[in-house]
């Protein structure tokens, strides 16, 4: 079992930059595949990105790739993700996610095991 928890999400203007942490606790970090995903109001949780326990593995969602960074650090327990170039469609609460090695990257959020209580990103215009 692991806790995570996220921080790093607030305010910010359009075109601006935001970067999320999340840290985890309660079981060695390597021993899972991270990602995060997101849910605006009214809408569907989705998948944004996604990095395998040994970072050798990394996907993102179409319409962010290319201004969204994700990175871990299994010595500090933690994943970010680094956004770039924000608009006011990525406003969201943004949710950190943990899955069992060996089981990938799904994007369906089924079958992540452990999520965080999310942070808030709100992208004014």
């Amino acid at each position: 079992q692991v806790e995570l928890v996220e921080s790093g999400g607030g305010l910010v203007q359009a075109v601006g930059s935001l970067t999320l942490s999340c840290v985890g606790s309660g079981r060695t970090f390597s021993s899972y595949g991270t990602a995060w995903f997101r849910q605006a109001p009214g809408k569907e949780r989705e998948f944004v990105a996604g990095i395998m326990w040994n970072s050798d593995s990394i996907h993102y969602k179409t319409s962010v790739k290319g201004r969204i960074t994700i990175a871990r650090d299994n010595d500090k327990n933690t994943v970010s993700l680094q956004m770039k170039r924000l608009q006011p469609d990525d406003t969201a609460l943004y949710y950190c996610a943990a899955i069992t090695d060996g089981m990938g990257l799904p994007l369906s959020e089924k079958y992540y095991e452990y999520w965080g209580r999310g942070t808030q990103v709100t992208v004014s215009s």
